[in-house]
């Protein structure tokens, strides 16, 4: 018997760690390659972990909710040829097994300790916590830090720059003592409003929140807290793309083994637009602006269980038409049936969403942070319009939808904002009905 290390897989450039949701095999279990062992999350994603090779779980190193770092052993599996491992064997002599022992005790407890700020919503790596721990710095103290990471999240050197200026504040001067004057009482201001108690009687469901509902949740109010919403909304004429889809549909599913949906084509007008204006694909860090290289739209979908989640296209505005149906049904399709990858939701700069999904007509969407846009896609409806020809003007019907974008105030004003959308629309209403596809 051979025992073979179970290692917490990479899963993407931007992914360091995760958290274990679920242990799908016991010690004692058999496992077969590419067998299922147990569910990890990273930040939106929740994903499984296969065994390489067939064997015996013998045991567990990390339990429900510990966070491992990527390339960390989760656990050993008992196999039956000589498989080549990194792991004590049976001639290995008692004080190596009690050293690897030892090892693995001192990994639990670490883990173990870096779980003592689990009362917070918002989430710290294990190095931040421990930091965190032995400077003594409290939860509200911890929550109170401005995160320059990835959505809003405390790094090493936020909680090592917090604590250096912590140190360098001097300790208040003692002031000399002055005769108490009387003073007249001064009303106090009114306690911060909280939210009323919510009454539940015996006929009420209580239903908790899942992991990816708590961590929308949090994102939502993190990114209206954050940024400074405001909104401008725009008619848009699709009638020649709508007539230019029916014509086309049929042939391109047959050629390419796609539906060409409506999504790629608002896409690739939005990744030219940003291509115009590229201060619209920018990120805000305190009071810096980064410029983003690539364009890597965001697509919300909404998932089976009501959860929603923004998978990314990287590079969007090098993608023809076919490219990007192809891309946008791939990770419709895959965020459907669970099988997205932690990096397909990593690095976006810019996001769309699509509520005429739903009949509405237009909506007012929450900026996925960092970024500092979002656009939201209406309903396409057929209207009565005003049409202008050079004979006169005469009232048809057209088929129109509303965009509506939502930017961020603290570095997009109204004349970008507003220009953005509206080139937005040009390229949809400019849309040549005898394009190839």
């Amino acid at each position: 018997m051979a025992k073979f290390e179970l290692k917490l897989p990479k899963m993407g450039e931007s992914v360091a760690e995760a958290t274990i949701t679920n242990w799908l095999k016991n010690v004692g279990d058999h496992i077969d390659a590419d067998e299922a062992v147990l569910e990890i999350a990273t930040d939106k994603v929740d994903s499984e972990v296969p065994s390489e090779v067939s064997g015996v779980l013998s045991e567990i190193l990390f339990q429900v909710n510990d966070v491992v770092q990527v390339g960390q052993t989760i656990a050993y599996i008992e196999t039956e040829g000589g498989v080549s491992v990194d792991a004590p064997s049976e001639k290995t002599t008692d004080a190596n097994v009690e050293a690897v022992a030892k090892t693995i005790e001192t990994a639990k407890e670490t883990v173990a300790a870096s779980l003592d700020f689990a009362d917070s919503d918002k989430f710290f790596s294990p190095l931040v916590k421990n930091i965190a721990k032995e400077e003594g710095i409290s939860l509200q103290e911890l929550d109170a830090i401005k995160g320059t990471g990835k959505d809003g999240r405390v790094t090493k050197s936020d909680i090592l720059a917090y604590i250096k200026d912590r140190q360098a504040q001097p300790a208040p001067a003692q002031q000399p003592a002055k005769p108490v004057t009387p003073v007249q009482p001064v009303q106090q201001q009114p306690a911060a409003a909280k939210a009323a108690p919510v009454s539940v009687n015996g006929q009420d469901e209580i239903i908790e929140m899942d992991r990816m509902r708590k961590m929308i949740s949090h994102h939502m109010v993190q990114s209206v807290q954050t940024s400074a919403h405001v909104q401008s909304f725009i008619e848009v004429d699709v009638t020649n793309i709508v007539k230019w889809r029916d014509k086309v549909k049929g042939a391109f599913e047959k050629r390419e083994g796609e539906k060409l949906t409506f999504t790629p084509i608002f896409m690739e007008a939005v990744a030219r637009a940003l291509k115009d204006f590229p201060m619209m694909n920018i990120s805000v860090d305190g009071e810096y602006i980064i410029k983003k290289k690539n364009i890597n739209l965001g697509m919300a979908a909404a998932l089976p269980n009501g959860n929603l989640i923004v998978p990314v296209i990287k590079n969007a505005d090098q993608l023809n038409l076919v490219g990007m149906a192809k891309a946008v049904n791939d990770l419709a399709n895959r965020a459907k049936s669970g099988k997205l990858k932690p990096d397909d939701t990593q690095g976006g700069t810019y996001t769309v969403t699509n509520v005429g999904t739903f009949g509405s007509v237009f909506g007012t969407p929450i900026i996925n942070q960092p970024q500092v846009g979002i656009l939201a896609l209406g309903a396409i409806r057929k209207v009565p319009a005003v049409i202008e020809t050079p004979e006169g003007d005469f009232i048809g019907i057209r088929q129109k939808m509303f965009l509506s974008h939502s930017y961020d105030h603290r570095v997009v004003d109204g004349a970008l904002g507003g220009s953005f959308v509206k080139r937005v629309a040009d390229y949809l209403e400019a849309w040549d009905v005898n394009r190839d596809v």
